[in-house]
């Protein structure tokens, strides 16, 4: 959801109806979780019931739980059933949350990414008994759950198994993969034949792993790339958002620098803070510049918002790839 974020930023400047994203209809599909890029766990736990998945049923491409045995079949993604949302937490453990309300998978999906986290993806056996004690005290006796058969992959051959499907969709027949340009941006399955205007990706930004204080920071992305992010848009926030997840310090360089005799924070890439993301407490005007300068950065971890800090700290940093 936080690419699909990104994405309208640039479905915004767009005057087409829809445009081309890279995903594909091909091969013989696999069984996967609605969550995307879950590589801890995209292929293991299953608790299927014996002789399942069958496929006995046309399009039988989605699974539902059923709540006195805690098993799983597959099942139509149309046809209509209560459904389990999960909500991510601070901590490892995940929040489930039944609806007692019938939708198709797609609709139950839809649901859960608008007022959760996503449909729920189930780890291992002792979530399994959880999700089905939740389901006892139900008048209902089946339950879709995030798994699904899906024969659409990514161009890139990336492993994320995100879709954002109109509910409707795909329909069947049509193999190649578009965005609507209205809002909320939905994708429809598409003759491959069409001609549309296409979206493309490229890394704008790179996190460099070394431990340097704020200057050698600078000094070295400006040898060996462009400049220390400046990051003037929300859109470019939640490129940062992105990148910083891999760092290995608490937090990370930004090229944001505080004037003590102006008492202004700027971007080194020469323009005034304008878009802001300080986390409470941090970037006022007042700095006590008695010992050293600060500059600021962004946590890697929790709300990822900016911090200031003195420039003698040694953090991973960002480095922007081209002045765009």
């Amino acid at each position: 959801m936080e690419e699909m974020m990104k994405l309208d930023y640039t479905m915004k400047k767009e005057t087409a109806k829809q445009a081309w994203i890279g995903l594909q209809s091909g091969g013989t599909g696999k069984w996967q979780w609605s969550l995307a890029d879950q590589t801890f766990y995209r292929d293991t736990y299953r608790n299927w019931n014996s002789g399942e998945p069958n496929s006995d049923r046309k399009n039988a491409f989605c699974a539902y739980m059923y709540k006195y045995s805690g098993r799983w079949y597959d099942v139509p993604c149309d046809e209509p059933l209560s459904f389990v949302c999960y909500e991510e937490t601070n901590t490892s453990t995940n929040r489930f949350i039944l609806i007692n309300e019938k939708k198709t998978w797609r609709e139950a999906q839809t649901y859960c990414r608008e007022n959760h986290t996503d449909l729920v993806s189930v780890r291992n056996q002792t979530e399994n008994e959880e999700i089905r004690g939740m389901m006892q005290n139900s008048s209902y006796w089946d339950f879709s759950i995030g798994l699904f058969h899906d024969f659409w992959e990514w161009s890139d051959q990336s492993n994320s198994s995100f879709r954002y499907w109109r509910s409707n969709k795909p329909s069947g027949g049509l193999n190649c993969a578009a965005v609507s340009v209205s809002e909320p941006h939905y994708w429809s399955d598409v003759s491959c034949i069409e001609k549309l205007p296409f979206i493309c990706h490229e890394n704008r930004l790179i996190l460099i792993k070394q431990n340097l204080t704020w200057r050698q920071a600078l000094n070295y992305c400006r040898n060996h790339h462009y400049d220390l992010v400046s990051v003037r848009t929300e859109e470019m926030q939640f490129w940062v958002k992105e990148v910083v997840q891999d760092a290995s310090t608490e937090q990370v360089w930004l090229g944001l620098s505080h004037d003590c005799a102006q008492r202004i924070w700027f971007w080194v890439f020469g323009t005034m803070v304008c878009y802001q993301d300080w986390a409470p407490g941090n970037g006022t005007w007042n700095e006590d510049c008695s010992h050293e300068k600060r500059s600021g950065a962004v946590q890697s971890r929790g709300q990822q918002q900016w911090i200031d800090m003195p420039q003698s700290y040694k953090l991973n940093f960002i480095c922007s790839i081209y002045n765009r």
